[in-house]
């Protein structure tokens, strides 16, 4: 294991988190729409919050995706082939909700029917994505080869995966409702369903964080170092508390930046509690979650960052490569939030 490939380790789960917190609320916003927002003109700004940016935003997975196929190609493709059908169904969800995003406010004849695809099209990613860690995390059945042998899209569907995927789930609608009180003007009723919203979210995800870390340590028992064990607690805690946070800035008053921000930091911190625990694996190999309806018994080894990497040349490119093109990207962002910051105002809803 070379200094090269734990750098792109962690570059990797850095995209995965910023994906998590940018298309997080993209995501977020489109599962509570129907919740949230009773009428067109509470629809056209759900839509308008995040439709200056939701296309940039995912950008992140793109990058996180293309990062691990050149970075550590044999994880690539045990995932993606393993997770073929549920990739397949992440990336129509994402292709139907962007289409929905566009034709819901022009399309009147079909507005009924947009709408109910902006929903599907974003709970699908939402609760798709956390369902893959699960199985990342809890292990996936491979042969000597390091192929996916177990019962395609049902195979991966167990308790733990779908505990892991309503984590993600509740994580992605809590940023989601954070995002719409920031940006929904201040006496709206959008904001005021959103601030309940972040409240019944939050509190689901401190439960099913709970849930997931006591299924976790104790039924699907990973090997870690001390050193994992204390960083995990660490994680673990300052996550709870800022889980704690959002709660009580979606009960009372104050900044609504403040509760975005803490929603963001539980989305990195999750990310990162993935990323300590799994390190020095890519792809566990194991049988997953014991409690399943397709037991499979595994005969693949795992895929640590040693055995998947590319070779230095690559890795070094790569790395040169990021760093013209990552600050690139930041900038974009900069450029575009700043042209687009404040609340969503009536003359907005016009587009």
């Amino acid at each position: 294991m070379e200094i090269l490939q734990v750098v792109w380790f962690c570059l990797i789960f850095v995209l995965i988190a910023g994906y998590f917190v940018l298309d997080g609320f993209d995501l977020g916003a489109g599962v509570l729409s129907p919740f949230v927002a009773k009428n067109d003109q509470e629809r056209a700004i759900v839509r308008q919050s995040i439709g200056p940016v939701w296309d940039g935003n995912e950008v992140w997975l793109l990058t996180a995706g293309g990062a691990l196929f050149a970075a550590f190609p044999a994880a690539y493709a045990t995932t993606f082939s393993g997770f073929y059908l549920a990739v397949m169904l992440v990336l129509m969800g994402l292709i139907v909700r962007a289409a929905a995003i566009e034709f819901a406010g022009h399309d009147k004849a079909w507005a009924k029917l947009w709408n109910i695809l902006f929903f599907v099209g974003s709970l699908l990613p939402a609760l798709l994505l956390g369902v893959a860690v699960g199985n990342v995390y809890a292990g996936i059945p491979m042969d000597a080869n390091g192929d996916y042998i177990g019962v395609p899209l049902l195979g991966l569907v167990t308790p733990f995966t779908l505990l892991t995927g309503l984590l993600g789930l509740s994580a992605f609608v809590l940023q989601g409702a954070s995002w719409l009180m920031l940006k929904a003007p201040v006496d709206s009723e959008v904001r005021a369903r959103a601030k309940k919203a972040a409240y019944v979210a939050g509190i689901a995800a401190l439960v099913l964080f709970a849930l997931v870390s006591v299924y976790g340590h104790f039924v699907i028992a990973p090997e870690l170092t001390g050193v994992q064990t204390v960083l995990g607690i660490v994680i673990a805690i300052v996550a709870v508390l800022a889980m704690v946070f959002c709660i009580a800035k979606a009960k009372g008053d104050g900044s609504d930046l403040a509760g975005f921000i803490a929603s963001s930091a539980v989305c990195v911190l999750l990310v990162a509690l993935w990323g300590a625990s799994m390190f020095p694996n890519l792809v566990v190999a194991g049988a997953g979650d014991p409690i399943t309806l397709f037991p499979t018994a595994a005969s693949g080894e795992n895929i640590t960052i040693a055995t998947a990497a590319s070779s230095n040349l690559t890795l070094t490119w790569m790395l040169g490569i990021t760093c013209v093109g990552l600050p690139l990207v930041l900038i974009y962002h900069f450029i575009i939030y700043r042209t687009f910051r404040g609340r969503v105002k009536v003359e907005d809803l016009q587009y």
